[in-house]
């Protein structure tokens, strides 16, 4: 998280702990003021590394709104972050667009919704079939502008 979500994250990773999943907290550390871009880029791209060796990853960055740092992590290469606003766009954002990062607003969303979105995005499994032909036109999209 940035400054703005930290409060957040902080909830999310004992929820995260209660459901049973391992986290790994990349920062910020603290309320005090940080550059989104700097944490987004850090989750996005051990999402990255650790899908590239194998390992089923998943990555939560939280800031004020959201939106910013899925701008941020959708830079990565491999990245598909998606804001979360309400339990529809979390579900297709993994059921149609295989998201692989969720983006929360700390100063949007309150602390049980933000858990429901959480819970619901990481137990919706990827539909695959007629979405795959879109998830890997997103992929060609990308491979248009990463320099070998």
């Amino acid at each position: 998280s940035d400054h703005g979500g930290f409060g957040m994250k902080e909830d999310i990773k004992g929820f995260l702990g209660e459901l049973g999943y391992p986290v790994c907290d990349l920062g910020c550390h603290s309320t005090e003021a940080v550059d989104y871009p700097d944490f987004a880029f850090l989750v996005a791209d051990a999402v990255r590394q650790a899908r590239a060796a194998g390992a089923g990853c998943f990555g939560i960055m939280i800031d004020t709104i959201g939106v910013a740092s899925a701008m941020v992590a959708n830079k990565v290469p491999g990245i598909r972050a998606a804001p979360a606003f309400n339990a529809f766009a979390v579900r297709s954002s993994r059921e149609h667009n295989d998201a692989n990062v969720l983006t929360l607003g700390g100063g949007v969303l309150g602390a049980g919704l933000a858990r429901a979105l959480v819970k619901t995005w990481l137990e919706t499994p990827y539909g695959g079939g007629r979405h795959q032909r879109r998830v890997d036109k997103i992929g060609e999209v990308e491979r248009r502008f990463v320099k070998g």
